[in-house]
């Protein structure tokens, strides 16, 4: 996830969190004080009434005194939009207001529970659904002296609807959350907008650092054109550190150009004085042995200590020769050398690979395997790389197998020929197979008791690089090595049977 979501995450997540509980707390805070308002407007109409309720002597039907509370002025009370009605708690009679009377609303019986609370705060207020409309509805206890007693004798219920109240909150939880959501979805929007404009400079950053990265001009710096805040620093540091790195960079590239002019130099200039040290071995080789064949018996055996020593420094001689060829093909390699490349076929490239295999020195037995596969398959490369490359494999194959055999066979795959050489040699143990095509690397103390320079896998590696290919290593200690040559097919040609 990019910096420019997490920001527009971020801030969309903390704004929609604010506005929750800005809305929470406007709509609770509204809702108290609409509802304490209408409350303390109910029970000052209510107080106001109840100083209006009369105590009325009447007969009952066994004759005896009672006492009925009566509302007074019930014609100012019928237009309040007020249901009034006076309980009395000892006869059970109610006496309601002409507005209540002229509805089939039916206010709350006094309970048991309701006298109970009157006793303890004289009023309560109450929220009630009365045939699917919601009422708020005042509960005032009506005392007398009774016996120099003070009496709870009746009740006061004064009720006001809030269906209009319900409605109105009802509409301002729509409100608050459409009015959030549209909020919150600008601000997103704009948070994005925001946020692009002030990463933008960082873009550029990215941008200008890739290009340097895929280009080799390192003098390259990252444009900015704004204040010095986090930005700026950031680009001038890496403006700082890019100046730094091409210092540096231009003088390991001096140093390794050097190296490369010395390596190639040093080489071709010992190339000339081997050549000559081994012609003149060879020719006293030859003259020493011309010599000791007319020799006395007595002085052979001194002859062929001379001569002994003779093939020792023409063996090394070659051997110095073929780390001097090897060390100018890496140099060549180092300098950028560009080998000429044409379509090659491949089979008869191979196929004289396998004769001339033949005549290397070696101990295990040359198995020629099916190359089948290469009939009518060409590629684009270097015919004389491709036959080093793979004389380097065999070889190889051939020092460090004793016993067993060398065989080279052929496959393909995706697109890819591939040319394996199995071996049943010494191996190597899988953590030493990544290091093979470094330079001057021998697998392990036992490989340095075979002569070699360390650098043919390396000039290996630099003709597959060239051919665009690969090579896949397999090998496991005491059982064997397995390379596969694998080459990009260029053209195949098609193959009629006749």
């Amino acid at each position: 996830m990019s910096i420019r979501m997490r920001l527009t995450l971020w801030y969309s997540g903390v704004l929609t969190v604010m506005l929750v509980l800005f809305g929470i707390g406007l709509y609770f805070f509204l809702y108290v004080y609409v509802y304490d308002d209408i409350g303390d407007a109910l029970k000052a109409q209510a107080d106001s009434v109840s100083t209006r309720i009369q105590l009325r002597p009447s007969l009952t039907l066994e004759g005896n005194l009672s006492l009925d509370l009566v509302l007074g002025n019930r014609d100012a009370l019928a237009n309040t939009g007020t249901l009034y009605q006076v309980v009395n708690l000892r006869s059970g009679r109610i006496n309601k207001s002409a507005y209540l009377a002229q509805t089939d609303i039916t206010l709350p019986a006094i309970t048991e529970k309701r006298k109970q609370l009157l006793m303890k705060s004289q009023y309560f207020f109450e929220t009630v659904q009365i045939d699917n409309r919601q009422f708020l509805v005042y509960n005032t206890a009506i005392f007398a002296l009774q016996n120099n007693q003070r009496t709870m004798i009746g009740v006061l219920q004064a009720a006001m609807s809030t269906e209009q109240l319900e409605r109105f909150f009802q509409s301002l939880r729509v409100i608050l959350g459409f009015t959030a959501l549209v909020t919150i979805l600008l601000a997103a929007s704009l948070g994005w907008f925001l946020a692009r404009k002030a990463l933008r400079p960082i873009d550029q950053v990215i941008k200008a650092a890739g290009q340097i990265e895929k280009g080799t001009d390192l003098g390259k710096r990252i444009y900015y054109e704004g204040p010095q805040d986090e930005i700026g620093r950031l680009t001038s540091t890496i403006n700082s550190m890019l100046g730094r790195i091409q210092t540096a960079y231009t003088e390991l590239e001096e140093a390794y150009r050097a190296q490369r002019r010395f390596v190639s130099d040093a080489s071709h200039e010992l190339r000339t004085p081997l050549t000559t040290i081994r012609g003149n071995v060879d020719l006293l080789e030859k003259m020493w042995r011309q010599k000791a064949a007319n020799e006395k018996d007595s002085n052979k055996e001194q002859m062929e200590l001379s001569l002994e020593a003779m093939r020792d420094i023409a063996g090394e001689a070659e051997r110095m020769s073929r780390l001097v060829n090897d060390l100018l093909s890496l140099a060549r390699a180092d300098a950028g050398f560009q080998m000429t490349k044409e379509e090659i076929e491949l089979k008869p490239l191979v196929e004289d690979v396998i004769r001339k295999a033949q005549l290397l020195p070696h101990a295990a037995e040359w198995i020629s395997g099916d190359i089948s596969v290469l009939e009518g398959i060409r590629v684009y490369g270097n015919k004389d790389y491709l036959q080093q490359l793979m004389f380097i494999i065999v070889e190889n194959a051939f020092k460090y197998t004793d016993q067993g055999y060398v065989r080279l066979d052929a496959l393909k795959s995706n697109g890819q020929i591939g040319i394996r050489i199995e071996d049943t040699g010494i191996g190597m143990d899988k953590e030493e197979v990544p290091f093979i095509f470094e330079r001057f690397y021998r697998a392990d103390p036992s490989r340095g008791k075979k002569s070699g320079t360390g650098l043919g896998l390396s000039i290996a590696k630099w003709i597959i690089d060239e051919h665009q290919g690969s090579i896949e290593v397999a090998s496991r200690k005491g059982e064997g090595t397995t390379f596969i040559i694998w080459l990009p097919v260029y053209r195949q040609d098609s193959i009629c049977d006749s």
